[in-house]
């Protein structure tokens, strides 16, 4: 256990060296971000849901596929859009660039 003397390596300070933020108050405004974010998608699932004709009868595997056609675009759209709000519309476009990137290498293999 860390005394008073020693330096703790803070989770701030840990997701602040794993993204390369330069402040504690960046990690906060891309954790709020991701909060903002995730809290439209729940307003925006439904009616989304609704212009298709989804509901609970559908089977569970169409409401998974639209999920991932329509609510998933959506949810990267909404993270720009936070991002931008929130001044940190570069952390999250390169961050979607390296999330696509990934995706189409598991495509290339």
């Amino acid at each position: 256990m860390a005394g008073k003397g020693q330096s703790e390596n803070h989770w701030a300070d840990k997701l602040k060296e794993r993204w390369q933020l330069k402040s504690a108050w960046q990690v906060v405004l891309v954790l709020l971000t991701f909060a903002c974010t995730g809290f439209s998608v729940l307003f925006l699932k439904e009616p989304l849901y609704a212009l298709a004709g989804i509901s609970e009868a559908t089977p569970a595997l169409w409401r998974t596929l639209y999920y991932m056609v329509a609510v998933l675009p959506a949810y990267q759209v909404l993270l720009l859009a936070w991002g931008f709000i929130f001044g940190q519309f570069r952390f999250f476009w390169n961050f979607e660039k390296r999330m696509f990137s990934r995706i189409g290498d598991l495509f290339r293999k």
